[in-house]
C-alpha cells in the first residue's frame, strides 16, 4: 500500500528528529553528571533534547495541517485527544499524590513519553471504534 504524501513528509521529519533526540540525551547523560548546577553550560546542554521534543510537537502538527483525508485526520485527533487525556490523568492524579503522600517524585521528563504511549491507547481506540462502526454496517 502507497504511503499518503502527508505521511512520507512526516516520517521524513520525524526519523531525523528521532535521531537527534537519541543523540542529544546519550550526549547529555555523558556530559553532565548526576546532580550538576544549573550553570549555563549544563542547561544549554540538557535542553538540547527538550528541542528535539519540539520538533516531535511540531512534526506531529503539521502532519496533522497537511492531512488531506478528513477521516484520517479524525482518527489522529482522536488519538491525540486520547493520548492527552490519559496523560493529564495520569499526571494530575500523580502529582496528587505526591503532594498528599510520600509516594517518590516523577520526573516531568516522563510526561512525553506518558504522552506518546497514549498515542497507542488512542491507536487502540480508533481500532476498537473502526470494529464497532463495521459491525453496526
Amino acid at each position: 500500500m502507497a504511503m499518503d504524501p502527508a505521511q512520507r513528509r512526516y516520517f521524513g521529519r520525524m526519523i531525523p528528529i528521532a535521531i537527534l533526540y537519541g543523540f542529544a540525551v546519550f550526549f547529555a547523560s555523558l556530559i553532565i553528571p548526576d546532580d550538576a548546577a544549573a550553570t549555563p553550560l549544563t542547561i544549554a546542554v540538557a535542553l538540547v533534547p527538550a528541542l528535539a521534543v519540539s520538533g516531535f510537537i511540531w512534526a506531529m502538527g503539521s502532519y496533522l495541517t497537511e492531512l488531506t483525508d478528513e477521516y484520517v485526520r479524525l482518527l489522529e485527533v482522536r488519538k491525540a485527544l486520547v493520548a492527552t487525556g490519559l496523560t493529564l490523568a495520569l499526571a494530575s492524579g500523580w502529582g496528587i499524590l505526591e503532594l498528599f503522600t510520600d509516594v517518590p517524585r516523577v520526573p516531568l521528563f516522563f510526561v512525553f513519553p506518558v504522552w506518546c504511549l497514549g498515542l497507542a491507547v488512542g491507536s487502540l481506540v480508533n481500532w476498537m471504534t473502526m470494529g464497532a462502526a463495521k459491525a453496526d454496517a
